[in-house]
C-alpha cells in the first residue's frame, strides 16, 4: 500500500526570518498560530480516516516554522509513535543535541530536512548569521540517532550560482539525500526568479556532478525534485515516453491535488502550501470528501494548462504550477523557467 503524504505545519514559531518565508512575508511573525493538542489529534483521526477510505498509508511531515518549538510537539510525537504512524521533519538545526535526535529516533523521526540555501556567506544572509555551519554540525547528530538526513536548497537569483557547489558540501558531509526546488516569487519581486536558460544551464551543472558523484560510489542520493528534470532528462534522450501508456492518465509531475495535502496551523487545507490554495479545514471538513471534491478537483484540470496542455510530456512533468503562480498570478500560466518551446 502507498503511502499519501500530508505536510502538516503546526506552528509558525521559528528561530528565522528567512527572505523566502511564507510566514514572514505575510508579517505575522508577531503572531505566531500553533495547533492545539485536542486539534492535533482530531487532525490525525481525520488523516487516518482519509488514509481508510482512500486505501493509501499515512506519513506526515512536521513542519512550521519549526515544529520543535511547539509546546507540545513531544506530545504530538507520541501520538504518532502509540499509533505506529512514521514521520519526517522538516526543520531548523538549533536545537537538536544528541539526545533530542535519539528520541525524535525512539518516537519513528525516519527523516529530518534540512535548509542549505548557498555557501556561508549567502546562506546566512538568506537565513541568519551562524545558521550556515550550525547546519552543518547538526548532521553527524542526527546520522548518529539513525535519521536520514536531507539538505534542500531554495533556488532564486540570490544563490543560483552557489547551488552546484552545495553538491560537493552534501557528499561532504555526508548528507544521505541532496535537493533542491524554488522560489515561489510574487508578481512584486519576479525579477528574483533565473531565467529558463539560467535554470537549465544550473541543471546541467548539477547533473555533471550528480554523474561523476554517482559513477564513484557516492552514497548520496540526489534527489531529482523539480519536475523540469524531467524535461531535461528527456532533451538527453534519458527519459522516454512508453507509448503503451494511457495517454488520458496522469503519471507524474506535480502532485499538487494528486498526492499530497498540506494542514497549516489553524487547520486550513490547501492543495499546495508554495501557493494560495486553500481548499478547506481539516477540523471541520471530510478530507476524503474534500480530496475527492469540487475545491480540489480545480487543481486537477491539466487540459487548462496554457503551455503544459500542448506539450507531449504533460502526463510526466507540468513543471511548477506554484511558481506560475506567483509570477504571473495563475497555476496554469506557463512555467516561468520552462525553456521549451511548445506549437
Amino acid at each position: 500500500m502507498e503511502y499519501f503524504a500530508f505536510q502538516w505545519h503546526i506552528t509558525e514559531a521559528c528561530d528565522q526570518r528567512c527572505k523566502h518565508c511564507y510566514i514572514y512575508a505575510l508579517g505575522s511573525h508577531a503572531k505566531f498560530q500553533e495547533m492545539a493538542l485536542e486539534d492535533m489529534v482530531r487532525v490525525i483521526e481525520n488523516c487516518q480516516a482519509f488514509c481508510r477510505k482512500a486505501g493509501r498509508l499515512p506519513y506526515f511531515y512536521l513542519t512550521g516554522g519549526d515544529p520543535i518549538l511547539h509546546p507540545q510537539f513531544w506530545q504530538l510525537a507520541g501520538l504518532l509513535k502509540a499509533r505506529g504512524l512514521p514521520f519526517a521533519i522538516l526543520g531548523n538545526p538549533f536545537h537538536l543535541t544528541d539526545d533530542v535526535c535519539q528520541k525524535l529516533r525512539d518516537h519513528g523521526c525516519r527523516k529530518y530536512q534540512l535548509s542549505l540555501d548557498g555557501l556561508r556567506e549567502t546562506h546566512d544572509r538568506i537565513r541568519r548569521p551562524g545558521s550556515y555551519d550550525e547546519t552543518l554540525a547538526a548532521i553527524p547528530l542526527l546520522r548518529r540517532a539513525g535519521i536520514h538526513v536531507a539538505l534542500m536548497a531554495t533556488v532564486s537569483k540570490w544563490n543560483v550560482q552557489e547551488i552546484p557547489a552545495l553538491v560537493d558540501v552534501a557528499v561532504e558531509h555526508q548528507a544521505d539525500i541532496f535537493a533542491f526546488a524554488r522560489y515561489c516569487p510574487s508578481q512584486a519581486d519576479r525579477d528574483t526568479t533565473c531565467s529558463p536558460l539560467e535554470y537549465r544551464a544550473l541543471l546541467e551543472a548539477c547533473w555533471e556532478k550528480f554523474q561523476a558523484y554517482e559513477a564513484a560510489g557516492c552514497p548520496t542520493t540526489f534527489s531529482r525534485k523539480d519536475h523540469l528534470w524531467t524535461l531535461f532528462l528527456y532533451e538527453k534522450g534519458l527519459f522516454h515516453i512508453d507509448e503503451t501508456l494511457d495517454p488520458d492518465t496522469i503519471y507524474d509531475g506535480c502532485n499538487c491535488g494528486n498526492c499530497h495535502m498540506t494542514i497549516l496551523s489553524d487547520g486550513a487545507v490547501y492543495a499546495c502550501r508554495r501557493m494560495e490554495s486553500k481548499v478547506g479545514n481539516a477540523l471541520t471538513d471530510d478530507l476524503y470528501d474534500l480530496f475527492t471534491g469540487p475545491a480540489y478537483e480545480a487543481y486537477r484540470q491539466y487540459d487548462q494548462f496554457e503551455k503544459c496542455a500542448k506539450c507531449e510530456l504533460l502526463r510526466f512533468c507540468r513543471g511548477c504550477p506554484a511558481v506560475a503562480a506567483g509570477y504571473h498570478g495563475s497555476p496554469y500560466a506557463p512555467d516561468p523557467q520552462c525553456w521549451k518551446e511548445v506549437p
